[in-house]
């Protein structure tokens, strides 16, 4: 029987890639619902009532919310090319550092970009000690999972392809190859994989798309 698999997304959304990136490197088919945020469907505010956000997952009808809660059942559910390693331990801090990239990195790299001033710099400060930690957690290895893909790749992936477009789109630049050559180099590695390519975004529709986000909050703050 052909497993009913089903990924509400929203074009360009990081959270989204993590989900779709995880069943590619699982080798499952699923088929995509594109959600426009600006006016959710009646499904997804039905799916993921608590947050109304994407990504949601829907396996045989039931839903899963929220993209590293989505990770975790598809790790379980789908045994082949596991992104959690064995060892309890390992797991354990696996699932550290996939929750420190939510908690503490994408909030401070995001702002960084969409703020100016104080308020830039202090984002800044906080991206950077983020981008430190991160690359101290690198040294000697290929992927934050050892030598193949795992949930802390999938979860940094934003710093990999979403992070650049961002900095040229705000005249910045936080991912500095001097400072932090281990995940300057960790992210050529991220980037060759072809399931990591198949369903990013492309790189100048990002950038329009954000340039676009950009003119338009600064057309709106220039008419109040």
């Amino acid at each position: 029987m052909t497993e009913e698999v089903k990924v509400f997304r929203a074009w360009g959304s990081p959270f989204s890639y993590r989900v779709e990136l995880a069943l590619r490197l699982k080798g499952v088919a699923y088929e995509y619902i594109e959600e426009d945020l600006s006016n959710k469907s009646t499904l997804l505010l039905e799916y993921n009532p608590v947050h109304k956000k994407v990504p949601v997952l829907l396996h045989h009808g039931k839903p899963i919310a929220e993209s590293l809660v989505i990770l975790e059942y598809i790790e379980e559910t789908w045994q082949e090319n596991p992104i959690l390693p064995k060892d309890p331990h390992e797991r354990a801090v696996a699932r550290f550092w996939s929750r420190f990239l939510d908690d503490k990195c994408s909030l401070a790299l995001w702002m960084s970009c969409w703020t100016e001033g104080e308020t830039q710099q202090n984002f800044m400060e906080q991206a950077k000690e983020c981008l430190h930690l991160l690359e101290e957690e690198l040294k000697g290895k290929k992927f934050f999972g050892g030598d193949s893909i795992g949930m802390v790749d999938i979860a940094a992936s934003f710093i990999a392809h979403w992070l650049g477009v961002l900095e040229e789109m705000a005249g910045i630049s936080l991912l500095d190859e001097e400072k932090y050559p281990n995940l300057c180099k960790w992210t050529e590695e991220f980037l060759k994989s072809d399931a990591v390519m198949e369903c990013l975004p492309k790189r100048a529709n990002l950038l329009a798309s954000f340039q676009a986000r950009k003119q338009a909050i600064s057309a709106t703050t220039a008419s109040v």
